[in-house]
């Protein structure tokens, strides 16, 4: 075959896939509703379950559910069987999914599930199957066709179950209220959990990190300060540690555009005064957008005193992942 056939195929798996996905939203009706109802009542976990290709599927479902506010875990049915059964309790609700609904693995463990009482919600293709008559609610996730030549390999219905686990998933998380703080909570790893669980006083520099030189002080003085701690700035304050401004690289380059002598000219005459300053309890991602706001590179933190306790550059917003 050439280039052009293989991606002509390509394409016709996609036209495949995307119409049992079209024909899906025609399957979503007052079961879904329910279905989602059970699934908020849930006092325990969602266990979600499946064998093969629909118990890969299973799995990205039910991580899906767990880290968008719906504590669920994925049960192998074989493992199940021999033990595993235990982890499911009367309080949790079951998500099978099976594309015929005749699932032997599936199907040994209905009996058990049905004496726990426990809820038990299926996504088959065949909705006059077994495992969908026998569950308290059957989804429908059958298609025409699948995207393999042969109509063997799980393709399209594989693609269509996944869809419904995130609807349900989606759907849950919108109807409990789940915010972008409540999933960094669950990914304190991730760019996001990075983003809305780092304050500004996790990343900012303290102490003897601090760059800080005092009012009277030569501006020779502020350049060494500077240099030695690295953060391209320094913060200008009172005797009492009272911040009153601020001098940076830009100040700098602006100082030399003034032709001003450097080493005879005071902080104070050539600094940012009422410069912008933080509290150390806010949020990084909220003094990262205040940065951005002023277009500044450098921030100032202080107590409510208006006392430094500390400094933070663009840098370590960089760093700490908050970017």
């Amino acid at each position: 075959m050439n280039k052009e056939q293989l991606k002509n195929l390509g394409l016709a798996v996609i036209d495949t896939e995307l119409a049992g996905i079209e024909n899906l939203k025609q399957q979503i009706n007052d079961d879904f509703a329910n279905a989602c109802e059970i699934m908020m009542g849930c006092e325990g976990r969602i266990v979600v379950t499946g064998m093969g290709k629909s118990g890969h599927i299973g799995s990205k479902i039910a991580a899906t559910l767990a880290s968008t506010g719906s504590p669920a875990f994925f049960v192998h049915p074989g493992e199940a069987s021999h033990g595993d059964l235990g982890m499911i309790t009367e309080k949790d609700v079951v998500l099978a999914l099976s594309n015929s609904g005749e699932t032997g693995e599936i199907l040994t463990i209905l009996p058990i599930i049905k004496r726990l009482g426990a809820p038990l919600i299926s996504i088959t293709g065949n909705p006059s199957s077994t495992l969908a008559t026998e569950a308290s609610i059957n989804l429908d996730g059958r298609v025409e066709k699948e995207a393999c030549p042969l109509g063997l390999a799980p393709t399209t219905s594989t693609t269509v179950a996944l869809v419904l686990g995130d609807a349900l998933a989606i759907a849950l998380l919108e109807a409990k209220g789940f915010t972008a703080e409540d999933f960094a909570l669950s990914h304190p790893g991730g760019s996001l959990g990075r983003r809305l669980l780092l304050h500004v006083s996790d990343i900012m520099h303290t102490d003897e990190a601090i760059p800080a030189v005092h009012k009277d002080d030569s501006l020779k003085a502020a350049l060494l300060e500077m240099s030695k701690k690295g953060l391209g700035m320094t913060a200008v304050v009172e005797s009492d540690n009272t911040v009153i401004g601020i001098y940076t690289d830009g100040d700098l380059r602006r100082t030399l555009d003034k032709d001003i002598d450097i080493h005879q000219a005071k902080i104070a005459e050539v600094m940012t005064a009422n410069c912008k300053t933080l509290p150390a309890n806010i949020l990084a991602a909220e003094a990262l957008n205040r940065m951005q706001q002023y277009s500044i590179n450098d921030l100032l933190i202080v107590d409510d005193n208006n006392k430094l306790i500390g400094a933070l550059n663009m840098q370590d917003m960089l760093k700490a992942g908050v970017i």
